[in-house]
């Protein structure tokens, strides 16, 4: 089962909206083995990220906050009950490379970094809570690399690029291959740590 802006109008900025999605699903088909978000925005309004502190604007900041880690966080709240209890199960959220504050040896790119960086620690506060109802859970957050899109073209510049299909292959391969003690990590396309 998928869910999606586009088809069935979720904005994950707006909590109303992701608590009548999980009410819509839960009746059907839950509890999951494998539930993925996917959302978070890298430009905000049409603002690229930025390059120096010079550039920062708060509006813009605050979206980036309120969409890559308030969102991330209410997706949490209304989807990680939705998880099987019983058994081995993954919930998994897009992060990004850039949000490790260990691995930064560039700056720029504040606003993504930071609300990105919020989101892997609330990644990790999900993986804690979530291990005391079921020790099989697996919470984690996820560097799919740069997926070849419109929008990536220009931030690529000579970095590993995967299709769509090809990053989506990847990520589940990530998630399929996580064992309990993996939760509250972070990890690349191909399975690797990720320095928070």
């Amino acid at each position: 089962m998928t869910l999606s802006r586009g088809d069935d109008g979720i904005d994950i900025t707006e909590e109303a909206s992701l608590a009548d999605a999980a009410e819509r699903i839960a009746s059907s088909d839950a509890p999951f083995d494998l539930i993925f978000n996917a959302a978070g925005a890298l430009e905000i309004d049409g603002t690229g990220p930025e390059k120096s502190f010079r550039e920062i604007d708060a509006a813009t900041m605050l979206r980036a906050f309120e969409t890559n880690a308030v969102g991330g966080a209410l997706f949490l709240k209304h989807f990680l009950p939705l998880l099987a209890t019983d058994r081995r199960a993954v919930f998994a959220t897009l992060s990004a490379r850039v949000g490790s504050i260990g691995d930064n040896r560039l700056g720029g790119w504040m606003s993504y970094r930071a609300s990105k960086a919020a989101l892997n620690q609330i990644v990790r506060c999900a993986a804690i809570e979530t291990r005391r109802r079921n020790k099989q859970s697996i919470v984690i957050a996820l560097h799919p690399g740069t997926i070849e899109t419109p929008l990536t073209e220009k931030y690529a510049r000579g970095r590993y690029t995967a299709a769509r299909d090809e990053a989506a292959r990847n990520l589940l391969a990530v998630c399929a291959n996580r064992a309990a003690d993996d939760s509250g990590g972070f990890f690349d396309y191909a399975g690797e740590p990720i320095n928070w």
